[in-house]
């Protein structure tokens, strides 16, 4: 268990928290949301001692261990992937490492060979035998196999050292857990396994998610912060969602009504009250309008952006004929004699094991590289909008943002411009800021207000929801739900696949799996499917 306590955190002036009292028991997962910069992951720091609070404190029942997600992919370079792991068991590797010292002393003594005995007890009460085994394991179930263990941290890819990072935390049944951004790089098959893993885990678990599939798979309750306080809700995160609308639309009705009531009241005062006979009513009826209030309803500190996406045209039926095509990058076939016809209306959802032959498919399709063999065919009436997975390049500059946006724009108005930044959350002189210096989740932003600025009929988005926090991630979900053109994705959002797509195609080195009418929950779901991706990520 783990006690938070009339915890505050504030920065200079800026207040993050204040007055947080929260009991996170085992046996639960939290999930914590809240906008950006609300202060999610520095709460996670909090909790683990990481950080000092300004007031309050963080109470660890005695003996609890706490595991957290680190984020310092550079950290551990110069450890075997196997040790970093086990060095998520801080006590467990300090054994470790005392009786290696003690073991290569020239002048052994008995008092070491009793110490040794000591170390050995603790080290069997922890389970410590069985420890490179269990965390072999890990590594497995999370994708990295036996030939990457012995390994240098150092020379693994980066998507690799982040599943050692994960193994590190989950090793060792910690008492508490702390988890940030969790299913950052990690494929289909491994997120249903860290799903499995969490909702068997008997502990207290503490995630910070933009997964919103996940934190309903996974949560049993929300801590939201909001207002600078964070409140504790029973329930996953549909749950909270659907459930805290409803409570303000609740409020906003009683309001509406007490209005109401007010109105009324003051259209008789002021129709009675210089009429004798009717004086006596009026005063009555000032008093009761004395003590009418209405609650205040305050505006969340989330801001949704506006993400809708219209059509200058709508497209022919003949819309995209591919035919044998086939690709290579250095020697790795991506695809391979892929015939697929895109027809008009069609939400198509690319998926697969390796994320590098989507984004060479939609580098193909857009141009931008040649296939080996076969070839495609766009119709004559398609207008395509393309959102690129690496778009650095385009705010490799120094426009400011109100020039950067103008450049896809017919109508180069300012106030018009301007309209389509506010959309996305841009106003006043935050426009004038360079585009170079936005953060990440601002470039999505940007390139969606230039995607919906080009009115195009088919939109083909290379894994999107990058970034993005729950509420730029909702509307943009919203968004290509309601358009009425043709889309071309990929992404790693399984709640955006499903509610999106009403066709998946699984993209593999060896062919491809063409789903027609089915959603990616029916995917999952169907054995095939199951048994290729235990093949692939064994």
């Amino acid at each position: 268990m783990i006690s938070v306590n009339n915890v505050s955190l504030q920065y200079g002036q800026r207040k993050l928290f204040s007055g947080v009292n929260i009991v996170f028991s085992p046996g639960n997962c939290y999930g914590l949301i809240g906008a950006n910069g609300s202060g999610k992951s520095t709460f996670l720091k909090v909790l683990s001692g990481e950080i000092e609070t300004t007031t309050g404190e963080v109470a660890v029942a005695k003996g609890k261990r706490i595991s957290i997600l680190k984020q310092d992919q550079f950290a551990f370079d110069e450890h075997t992937a196997l040790m970093t792991v086990i060095m998520g068991h801080k006590r467990l590797y300090e054994i470790m490492m005392e009786k290696e010292a003690l073991y290569a002393k020239p002048d052994f003594s008995d008092a070491d060979g009793m110490r040794i005995a000591d170390l050995d007890h603790e080290f069997s009460e922890l389970n410590g035998w069985n420890a490179e085994s269990e965390a072999a394991q890990l590594l497995s179930r999370l994708g990295i196999g036996e030939d990457l263990c012995p390994l240098p941290m150092k020379q693994l890819k980066a998507g690799h050292k982040v599943r050692v990072l994960l193994a590190q935390a989950l090793f060792g049944n910690p008492d508490i857990l702390l988890l940030d951004e969790p299913t950052n790089h990690l494929d289909i098959a491994t997120c249903m396994w860290l799903e499995e893993f969490l909702c068997d885990f008997e502990n207290t678990a503490i995630v910070v998610s933009h997964d919103r599939h996940f934190l309903d798979k996974v949560c049993t309750h929300i801590a939201d912060i909001d207002f600078g306080k964070i409140q504790l809700y029973p329930g996953n995160y549909t749950f909270w969602q659907e459930s805290s609308q409803l409570a303000l639309r609740q409020r906003s009705e009683a309001n509406k009504k007490i209005e109401e009531k007010r109105k009324e009241l003051q259209d008789f005062i002021a129709r009675f009250s210089a009429n004798a006979s009717k004086s006596k009513q009026a005063t009555s009826r000032k008093k009761i309008l004395e003590k009418l209030t209405i609650e205040e309803i305050r505006p969340s500190s989330r801001k949704y952006p506006y993400i809708g996406f219209e059509q200058e045209r709508e497209a022919g039926n003949d819309l995209l004929h591919i035919n044998g095509l086939s690709k290579a990058v250095d020697g790795q076939v991506m695809f391979k004699d892929l015939n697929i016809t895109i027809e008009k209306g069609d939400k198509v959802a690319f998926v697969g094991p390796h994320d590098l032959a989507k984004t060479t498919l939609f580098q193909v399709l857009m141009s931008e590289l040649a296939a080996d063999h076969g070839s495609f065919k766009w119709g004559f009436s398609t207008l395509r909008a393309y959102y690129p997975k690496d778009h650095l390049k385009y705010f490799d500059n120094d426009l400011n943002m109100i020039d950067w946006l103008r450049q896809f724009s017919d109508n180069t108005d300012e106030n018009f411009v301007r309209g389509f930044l506010g959309r996305m959350l841009f106003s006043g002189e935050e426009t004038f800021k360079p585009v170079r210096v936005l953060s990440g989740g601002e470039k999505v932003r940007c390139m969606l207000a230039r995607m919906m600025l080009m009115r195009a009929n088919v939109l083909i988005l290379d894994e999107p929801t990058n970034h993005l926090d729950l509420e730029a991630l909702t509307a943009l979900n919203r968004g290509l739900e309601k358009f009425r053109g043709t889309i071309l994705f990929s992404s790693h959002d399984h709640t955006l696949v499903q509610t999106v797509a009403n066709r998946i195609v699984e993209i593999t080195p060896n062919g491809y799996v063409d789903l027609v009418a089915t959603t990616f929950d029916e995917y999952l779901a169907d054995e095939k499917t199951q048994k290729r991706l235990e093949g692939f990520y064994q």
